[in-house]
């Protein structure tokens, strides 16, 4: 399951550089998640790095957007290949 960031987001500009994925950006008013990006940190860290900086606890997990931890680790794998394939 994706991350998403609520209208609770205060623009403070802490979980954009945490993003390991570079799945959050800035929207029309608030920061977003890409859910095609977000794998929850799973592949980097052992938790969600934007979840633990959110200063108002603004980033619950998207009940839209469900998938297991290898669903995760799969596009973690797909994420990593397409950046090498960049680079």
């Amino acid at each position: 399951m994706a991350l998403l960031i609520t209208d609770e987001c205060i623009n403070c500009d802490v979980c954009e550089p945490e993003c390991p994925n570079d799945a959050i950006y800035m929207g029309q008013e608030i920061y977003e998640i890409d859910p095609t990006k977000c794998t929850e940190c799973v592949g980097h860290f052992d938790e969600p790095q934007c979840q633990q900086v959110c200063p108002v606890e603004c980033i619950p997990f998207n009940p839209a957007w469900r998938e297991s931890k290898e669903e995760l680790q799969a596009k973690y794998e797909r994420l990593q290949t397409e950046l090498k394939a960049v680079s």
